[in-house]
């Protein structure tokens, strides 16, 4: 008698291994109903910062299953998990530069997870829709960009700027190494750790940073900059790039970019442009000067899943001029042949696989438009400067920077609480709050001083939920034992 299948995809399916659903129609309904419910909490602040229950944490250290499970009760467990975990997406998440979880990257996620197209070999239409995605990101900012590609994160896409600026400066690089020449890298003293890492990466090694002085913006000082270089110049020391923040991670600085442009055009110097964070605002009226000179930039690295609120990963790196990317990376090897002169997309990427991350951005750009993503960074920013002036005028608090983007330090100072406590004092009111999950802030120092960091860029929040954050400090602020 023959076991054949029939053709019937009930029939394929049990003649395959047991890795197919025996319920698809239920699971997706299921997946349907938790994701309603998660995009429906996610409208308005949490009332408090939920815990693991303990039978949930007792199933966490079970040890490894060697038969099948329950899929629709993995399932519960799992958002179970996710609803007593941290989550970005909520509207007085403020704590750090996060994604606000758009709906439509969700779903672009899912799509993309289930065919699973892998860009770094030739992936058919899936090629043609992410270099779209390339060129409306970098119109959306307004940089000139001849290439790029979408990566894994800010980490990756300043690694990979740093990279093509070491084989420009030091051609032969990548096949002899540094071979003993002296270089090094600037960026400020705000700067990210990922341009610290990345120096380390490509073999320059940490004292080849040089860490240029900021002024009293936060921003890089252009002219410790034109000096630093023109030092290592004449002593015959190889500048490889200047790495300037278009958005610090502690207050959302700017540097300079077209004072910078002038000096690294002037010694023929690669200049990035960290925008992981604040480069989505250069499409803006109200930020959008603080920007000028980005189109002169030789990279720029711009994180999708930070203030265009993509799920992570979803970063960018984009290039003013064609090829630096090849020269840096491209290579030929048995298993991934070239088809006449044309590479591989691997041959212009750090990374070998490379999920289909773009379509998140795509399909995103697709069904809200610039206008509107334009619109969402537009009220970021003011709910950055209503907060601002709701500092100024409360007698409790105390403002430690003007911002420049949506990000806003600040500091509770309690009457009659000595100075040498404040900071003490802040710490614990930040982690407070943090446990109290209303408002989800971070501790953050400034000019030395513990204070409360907020970033907004969730497009989720609301006038009425930035109006809950000082109210909310000082309550708890004002709670015994909270000023040691």
């Amino acid at each position: 008698m023959s076991t054949a299948s029939t053709g019937d995809p009930a029939d394929r399916r049990a003649s395959r291994p047991g890795s197919q659903l025996a319920d698809r129609d239920g699971v997706l309904r299921d997946l349907s109903r938790y994701l309603a419910a998660a995009w429906a909490s996610f409208d308005r602040p949490r009332a408090h910062e939920p815990e693991a229950d303990p039978e949930l944490v007792s199933r966490l250290s079970a040890a490894l299953p060697a038969d099948p499970g329950d899929l629709h009760a993995a399932l519960d467990d799992a958002v179970q998990v996710l609803e007593a975990s941290i989550t970005p997406s909520r509207p007085l998440f403020v704590a750090y530069v996060g994604s606000s979880g758009l709906e439509t990257s969700v779903l672009a996620s899912a799509l993309a997870a289930a065919y699973d197209a892998n860009l770094a070999t030739a992936a058919g239409a899936a090629d043609l829709l992410d270099r779209q995605a390339v060129r409306w990101i970098a119109q959306f900012v307004g940089f000139p960009a001849a290439e790029g590609h979408f990566t894994s994160g800010g980490q990756t896409s300043n690694l990979t700027a740093l990279l093509a600026a070491r084989e420009q400066a030091l051609p032969g690089a990548r096949e002899h190494g540094i071979a003993g020449r002296r270089a090094v890298v600037y960026c400020s003293e705000e700067a990210h750790h990922s341009i610290v890492r990345a120096v380390e990466a490509i073999g320059l090694g940490r004292r080849a940073l040089r860490r240029v002085p900021t002024d009293n913006r936060r921003r890089m000082r252009v002219d410790a900059l034109a000096d630093a270089v023109a030092r290592d110049r004449a002593e015959g020391i190889t500048p490889i790039a200047v790495a300037a923040t278009a958005g610090t991670t502690l207050t959302g600085a700017v540097d300079p970019l077209e004072a910078i442009a002038d000096v690294c055009s002037e010694h023929g110097v690669w200049l990035h442009v960290d925008g992981a964070y604040g480069l989505p605002a250069a499409a803006t009226a109200t930020a959008g000067h603080w920007f000028a000179g980005l189109d002169r930039a030789d990279s720029v690295t711009i994180d999708a899943h930070k203030w265009l609120g993509m799920q992570k990963s979803c970063s960018a790196i984009l290039l003013r001029h064609p090829h630096a990317l090849r020269a840096a990376f491209g290579h030929e090897e048995r298993y991934m042949l070239h088809e006449e002169d044309t590479g591989n997309p691997v041959d212009s990427t750090f990374e070998y696989s490379r999920p289909f991350r773009s379509l998140r951005l795509w399909l995103s750009m697709r069904v809200y438009g610039a206008d509107r993503f334009r619109a969402w960074i537009e009220g970021t920013l003011h709910h950055a400067a209503r907060l601002t002036e709701a500092v100024r005028a409360h007698p409790e608090f105390e403002l430690l920077h003007e911002p420049m983007l949506s990000t806003v330090c600040f500091r509770h100072v309690p009457p009659g609480l000595p100075a040498d406590r404040l900071d003490a004092h802040n710490e614990r009111l930040a982690r407070a709050m943090q446990r109290d999950g209303r408002v989800f802030l971070a501790p953050a120092v400034v000019d030395g001083h513990t204070c409360l960091r907020v970033c907004f860029v969730n497009f989720r929040t609301t006038s009425e939920d930035v109006d809950l954050i000082l109210p909310v400090a000082a309550e708890l602020g004002s709670q015994p034992g909270m000023s040691g």
